[in-house]
């Protein structure tokens, strides 16, 4: 009898394995490479890039996969990031922006300080190299004179000469990459300028060249 009841006992457990089994069974819905629909317990790589859909044991749709982006829309997706994110950057520039100018004349009067003190100095290099080419002119003619009386030049005298001309070239090539730096000055406040024009609705009532002026 004890033994019966085990057999039973274990019977009903298969069955009511078994039931929970059917009960989870899940199969999948899919198109094929032919565009066929297609029922199975699996689904095939390919497929599944394709999307599908799970059905439960009474063919009902319980879950829906959908398909793997293609490379356009992953394109369009990311540039999508990428616009959003020049949209923060852009946002963070103009409230720093307008930290520094509530109204585009301001930004118009600390352009003309800021070329104003870098055109002085400027005029300081360029008032050394007269200085400098004064100095040179004045040993070029000492050696000149030297050498027309049949004398030697003497070494030092030489060596003047040389130091003076580089000096003078080191002075002109700072004079140059500060003429440069006017110049991206110059661009940044046109930047900010025209900037604030379009964020605060204001235009400018002070003049401002938007093109680099020529140093001479």
């Amino acid at each position: 009898m004890k033994r019966t009841t085990n057999i039973l006992s274990s019977a009903l457990a298969v069955s009511l394995l078994l039931a929970a089994t059917i009960a989870d069974a899940r199969m999948y819905r899919y198109k094929d490479e032919n565009g066929r629909t297609v029922i199975s317990s699996t689904v095939p790589q390919q497929a599944s890039q394709r999307g599908y859909e799970i059905l439960d044991n009474r063919g009902r749709v319980i879950n829906t996969i959908a398909p793997a982006p293609t490379p356009e829309e992953i394109a369009a997706r990311e540039a999508e990031v990428a616009r959003q994110h020049q949209l923060q950057l852009q946002q963070e520039r103009d409230l720093a922006l307008l930290k520094r100018f509530s109204h585009p004349d301001e930004a118009v009067r600390a352009m003309e300080r800021k070329l104003q003190e870098l055109e002085s100095f400027g005029q300081l290099k360029r008032g050394s190299i007269s200085v400098l080419a004064n100095q040179l002119d004045s040993e070029q003619t000492r050696a000149a004179n030297l050498e027309r009386s049949g004398r030697d030049i003497p070494a030092a005298t030489l060596q003047k000469i040389q130091r003076l001309q580089n000096q003078i070239l080191d002075v002109e090539q700072e004079i140059a990459e500060q003429n440069a730096e006017i110049d991206k000055v110059r661009a940044r406040f046109v930047e900010d300028i025209i900037r604030l024009e379009t964020i605060t609705g204001e235009p400018a009532t002070l003049p401002y060249d938007s093109e680099p002026n020529p140093t001479p």
